[in-house]
């Protein structure tokens, strides 16, 4: 989803900026169904931009509402009759100014101060692209349809990359679904930038749902993971592995391994934190299928030093996990050294266990 996080970040701020404002009641074609539009602009000192929040309440013929929120970020001279002087005023001021995008256009009015801003919108659709949608293959959009597409920035600029790609979108709803769930015209691009040919509406939506941005392919990329199939990036971001935590493998001597023995690894629960553990105890560049099997088995540096706390130093890995998988720990081990087993060897005292040799 836009931003979705940021969004409810910004919410609470935005509950207070709202409050001051009586929200007007908009009717759509369907007299049934009503919006109180709301919106709230922040200004973002880092790079200048607007942040652009709306919220849509939407009532229904049951008499339920339901509300969608979209946040997005917007340079300044998108906004038609809004100046700086009018976002920066120190005392305040009121407002009205439009965003207009193919499917229709944002009517705003409100409050800025000290570049913050908030107020109620309206919404006036586009028929003439609606129209077009139709002649184009797509269908007629209705209104409610049209308002997504523009909350999106959906317009002809998409729908001609789009076709550029080989898309198979053909319909207004396909549209909206992507419009709906982050897709962009700079999401488009980008992946096409990067070599992706994704031409699916259902795994575009797929790949932007589970996070798999334009950032997340380039970092892969730089570090030579290249050509994956949109189902390996979806899997790879869904499971945690990052470029970061593969190079924090590399740094440490590690060769670069298949993308799908590092999405094991991370399942298993092995980080570099563990590695080092094993390193400064003297167990350097475990093999890293040896490094999830010790995880699995709950071979721990802990567990390693207490068993050297009794005597025993350097132990391979198998007997490592050996001892664990029967239960055999340091504390056993000292007990028994106790009763008078000493001076044995790992293995021995596995079968002392085995047997039913106990500590008490």
């Amino acid at each position: 989803m836009r931003s979705t996080l940021s969004v409810l970040g910004m919410f609470g701020v935005a509950l207070l900026l709202w409050a001051c404002y009586p929200a007007s009641e908009v009717s759509y074609s369907n007299p049934q169904e009503s919006t109180v539009n709301q919106w709230m602009i922040e200004h973002r000192t880092s790079d200048g931009k607007l942040q652009l929040t709306m919220r849509v309440r939407s009532q229904r013929k049951d008499g339920d509402f339901s509300f969608s929120h979209s946040g997005f970020g917007i340079t300044p001279d998108q906004l038609s009759g809004l100046s700086r002087d009018q976002m920066m005023s120190a005392s305040g001021t009121n407002v009205s100014f439009q965003l207009k995008r193919d499917a229709g256009t944002f009517n705003f009015e409100g409050w800025f101060k000290q570049g913050n801003g908030s107020g109620h919108f309206t919404f006036t659709p586009n028929s003439s692209f609606s129209g077009e949608l139709a002649r184009l293959g797509f269908g007629r959009a209705t209104d409610e349809q049209l308002l997504s597409l523009a909350m999106g920035d959906t317009g002809f600029a998409f729908i001609n990359e789009l076709k550029a790609q080989g898309y198979d979108t053909a319909t207004v709803e396909q549209l909206v679904r992507m419009s709906n769930h982050g897709v962009s015209l700079e999401y488009l691009q980008g992946l096409k930038g990067l070599g992706y040919t994704v031409k699916t509406t259902d795994l575009i939506v797929r790949m932007k749902d589970h996070g798999v941005s334009l950032n997340f392919i380039r970092e892969l990329t730089g570090i030579g993971y290249t050509n994956l199939t949109p189902e390996e990036l979806v899997r790879t971001k869904d499971h945690g592995v990052s470029a970061k935590y593969i190079n924090e493998f590399v740094a440490a001597g590690y060769d670069r391994a298949p993308l799908e023995q590092w999405v094991r690894l991370k399942d298993h629960g092995v980080s570099m934190t563990f590695a080092t553990e094993l390193k400064e105890l003297g167990y350097e560049r475990i093999p890293l299928d040896e490094l999830r099997r010790m995880k699995d088995h709950g071979v721990s540096a802990n567990f390693i030093k207490e068993l050297r706390e009794v005597g025993f130093t350097n132990v391979p890995v198998d007997q490592l996990i050996r001892l664990k998988d029967h239960g055999v720990s340091a504390s056993y081990i000292r007990k028994m050294q106790e009763k008078g087993f000493t001076n044995l060897p790992v293995d021995e005292y596995v079968r002392l266990k085995n047997r039913g040799e106990r500590e008490e």
